[in-house]
């Protein structure tokens, strides 16, 4: 089993998103049970919280539900419990680099270096402006999510075991 693990400040925009839509992904291609998707925050303002209205609405116009999630903080035993822990943005990224244990094999890198366009940037976050902005975030977060998906299949020889309709 391969378990991913998504992280942005509260765990209530960006991150969900991303854990939505790669799952949704990962059913699609049939790799639910190979595939394990999770989100966490650097800060736990959230914890036990749904994610944002704004983001649940803006998945669900795109058919994914983000209903069933619910926010939770970055532990240090996540960077054992996880191959891989994806930051949303840079700041994210040099927080959970400070906080991994030197003996963790999880990778962690930023989550749009996984994207075929977008390497290096961040997934903005959407929190205090408009619907535009959770829309610019889903677009980020298929773009990511499908190249990591991708990428895990090559990495580890998965093959989806039911066609995209």
């Amino acid at each position: 089993m391969v378990k991913v693990l998504f992280v942005c400040t509260g765990n209530i925009c960006r991150s969900p998103t991303a854990e939505g839509v790669f799952r949704a992904l990962v059913k699609q291609a049939g790799l639910e049970h190979h595939v394990h998707a999770d989100s966490a925050g650097t800060d736990g303002y959230h914890v036990g919280e749904p994610p944002d209205q704004r983001s649940q609405r803006a998945a669900r116009s795109r058919g994914v539900d983000l209903s069933d999630l619910r926010a939770r903080k970055v532990t240090i035993a996540d960077f054992a419990a996880f191959d891989y822990i994806l930051a949303m943005d840079r700041g994210h990224l040099a927080q959970l680099r400070r906080m991994m244990p030197s003996t963790s094999p999880a990778t962690v890198a930023l989550f749009l270096d996984y994207a075929a366009v977008g390497a290096g940037r961040d997934v903005p976050d959407p929190y205090y402006g408009g619907a535009d902005g959770f829309a610019e975030v889903l677009d980020l977060c298929e773009a990511g999510a499908a190249g990591l998906l991708a990428a895990i299949q090559r990495q580890k020889g998965l093959r989806a075991s039911v066609s995209a309709s």
